[in-house]
């Protein structure tokens, strides 16, 4: 067969692009042809997909510590990923976090970089951040805004969370308690007036306004289109001309479970796989809450136990060649 593989990451032991090789690998062992495609829904990983990395600028972290954000320029375009910047793994987790402090400043000071380096048209991916303060601190980073003019900004969402939920949804994941996330809750509906009354865009009717903790509505209020950041991904890296291509699909992530099939990698790939007539199979960490009744599913912790899946990941999705071959029913 002539097979696409087109994995999101899994997350914290195989980026995307491991993920791809250690498929791929497997795949070809058993004489396929295999075209590697690595994925992400805007997220992180983002960057890398993207074409990653050739510029580094020192930027304020979450909680004002310097940090060295590395980003992309080719020709005029540039693309930025905020968890270079504003990141949670950045401070090492949500309990080294100060969840109403930290600031998306350094965000906005990559964005800086990028138009003082010739960028027209800028590329923001979210997901993975630290703050909840709506932007701000990017917007007040990239002061005076009248230097935006001219530019075309696209923030990729990988969720659509509205920004007055973005405390309550995502604040404990990023340590705040639950005094905390209403007092962000508050904080939030304060700057989505000012930002109405400031700069007439009223951030509360967004889908994925909400994204890195209003990250993405903040930024509508500088001329920011907001767009599925799979839906981009998946664009410029043409995925429905190469489905239409290939004989079957294999995507996968490291876990599976309902959210996986609104707005990210596995969902989209097995929409634009179904829409094109082809198969798809999915190789996964481990799946939960019943999600592997939706596509054909190959689980690495289901046949290999979870110890092994996290401490040879990559070894067990060459070997899971196998496993893909029989759901394709070869």
């Amino acid at each position: 067969m002539r097979l696409l593989v087109a994995p999101d990451k899994f997350r914290g032991t195989l980026t995307a692009a491991q993920a791809a090789a250690a498929l791929a690998a497997g795949l070809k062992r058993s004489g396929h042809e295999v075209i590697e495609m690595p994925l992400a829904d805007g997220g992180e990983g983002s960057l890398e997909v993207l074409g990653g990395a050739n510029r580094t600028t020192v930027v304020s972290g979450p909680l004002g510590d310097p940090v060295e954000a590395p980003w992309r320029l080719s020709g005029s375009s540039a693309v930025i990923e905020s968890a270079r910047a504003s990141g949670l793994e950045l401070l090492g987790g949500a309990e080294h976090n100060d969840p109403v402090a930290a600031s998306s400043s350094g965000t906005g000071e990559l964005i800086s970089a990028a138009v003082d380096s010739g960028a027209k048209e800028v590329v923001v991916t979210l997901g993975g951040s630290a703050t909840t303060d709506g932007g701000l601190g990017a917007l007040r980073a990239l002061y005076p805004l009248v230097r935006m003019k001219g530019i075309r900004l696209t923030v990729a969402c990988d969720v659509e969370t509205l920004f007055l939920d973005a405390a309550r949804v995502f604040g404990p994941q990023k340590g705040a308690t639950e005094i905390q996330v209403e007092l962000l809750s508050r904080r939030l509906a304060a700057l989505a007036a000012n930002y109405l009354s400031d700069y007439g865009v009223d951030v509360t009717e967004l889908p994925g306004g909400g994204a890195a903790g209003g990250l993405a509505g903040g930024l509508a209020c500088v001329g920011a289109e907001l767009v599925s950041g799979f839906d981009l991904v998946a664009e410029r890296l043409g995925l429905d001309e190469v489905i239409e291509d290939v004989d079957g699909v294999v995507t996968g992530e490291g876990f599976l479970d309902e959210e996986s099939f609104d707005g990210k990698v596995v969902g989209g790939v097995l929409d634009a796989a179904r829409h094109a007539g082809k198969p798809v199979v999915a190789v996964v960490g481990e799946a939960f809450d019943g999600a592997a009744q939706r596509v054909p599913t190959v689980s690495l912790v289901a046949e290999h136990g979870r110890d092994l899946a996290l401490s040879d990941p990559a070894g067990l999705l060459f070997e899971s060649a196998r496993s893909v071959e029989e759901l394709f029913g070869l």
